[in-house]
């Protein structure tokens, strides 16, 4: 059997009807718990809302949490045997990392997802801000790019994810960020992509939605995990609890390490088979650009697990179903 990660995706994979492929599983009776405890109708986020509705960030969030918990509820139930080695999550998803190892019960996920969605939100308000994909330039010299931007011109320009050898993405003021994706292509960047967003994530313009999700860790109780956590922070395995709301809080106005992160699961914890939970490829994509000795599955929909029940028995990439190969288009 398979080393197996599982991985969460997090906001930007949202999309209108997500949830209608597993309205009628067991693991949906998670969807009533999160509404009662978030005060939302998170039925009609997954099931009837428009795209409009869907991007607005404490939806998304507080969507793509609970989908993606449901789909990991209903991969256990099928596979039981299967038991990570360590899981991980973009952004949002290390809620989800965090419920599905132990470390976090669901209901205190639902009150975190949807107190960090409002607070971002608000934050969002305060200092409007943007983001941008730049494609085909090394992650470090995008990095370079935005220090000397803000360094010498004084620019609102940071890295806000590291998704994969040749994409980074750039979050801030809107002039900074558009300085900055100029600049890369000047570099040689083959593109850069506007992503439409209302707000600068895993930016310093993201402090003012530390105090609310601060109220929230405060009281929240974390358990040793089944499984070590990756942090989005430091990409590196963490099993102590308690420094998990420093960690939760940092990852608000520091960049994403996601492809240090999928080489710490590939690399010192072993992983031969990354599995992605919830709605969308993202993360599978960015897997394949980042490693290649690692097979990839994706869980999006009910239908996919028994190809997921096939692709833990295998290995290595060559090995791995040809259906549960997938590649991903940008995202952040």
């Amino acid at each position: 059997m398979s080393q197996t990660a599982f991985v969460f995706p997090g906001q930007g994979s949202q999309e209108p009807g997500m949830g209608a492929p597993w309205a009628h599983t067991p693991s949906w009776t998670l969807v009533d718990r999160a509404s009662r405890v978030s005060g939302r109708d998170v039925a009609e986020l997954l099931l009837h809302a428009d795209a409009d509705t869907l991007r607005r960030t404490d939806n998304a969030q507080l969507a793509t949490f609970v989908l993606a918990c449901v789909a990991h509820a209903e991969v256990r139930a099928a596979l039981p045997d299967v038991r990570p080695v360590a899981v991980a999550g973009h952004s949002l998803g290390e809620y989800t990392a965090l419920v599905a190892s132990g470390a976090l019960g669901y209901e205190d996920g639902v009150r975190l997802v949807a107190a960090r969605g409002e607070a971002m939100r608000e934050a969002c308000a305060a200092a409007p801000g943007t983001m941008g994909v730049v494609l085909g330039l090394d992650v470090d010299e995008v990095r370079a790019l935005a220090d000397r931007l803000r360094v010498r011109e004084g620019a609102d320009v940071w890295v806000a994810n590291l998704n994969s050898p040749q994409q980074a993405v750039l979050s801030g003021a809107p002039e900074g960020v558009a300085r900055c994706g100029e600049a890369a292509l000047a570099e040689g960047a083959t593109r850069v992509v506007d992503i439409p967003v209302g707000g600068a994530f895993h930016s310093p313009l993201m402090e003012p939605a530390r105090p609310r999700l601060a109220e929230a860790l405060a009281g929240t109780a974390f358990r040793p995990a089944h499984a070590p956590v990756v942090a989005n922070v430091d990409g590196r395995a963490h099993d102590d609890p308690d420094r998990w709301p420093d960690l939760m809080l940092d990852q608000l106005t520091s960049p994403v390490l996601w492809l240090d992160t999928v080489r710490t699961l590939t690399g010192d914890l072993g992983a031969d088979l990354l599995v992605e939970l919830g709605p969308g490829r993202v993360l599978t994509g960015f897997a394949k650009r980042i490693t290649r000795g690692a097979a990839r599955a994706s869980v999006a929909v009910p239908d996919q697990i028994p190809a997921l029940a096939e692709a833990v028995g295998a290995t290595s990439e060559d090995e791995a179903p040809a259906r549960v190969r997938v590649a991903s288009g940008v995202a952040p």
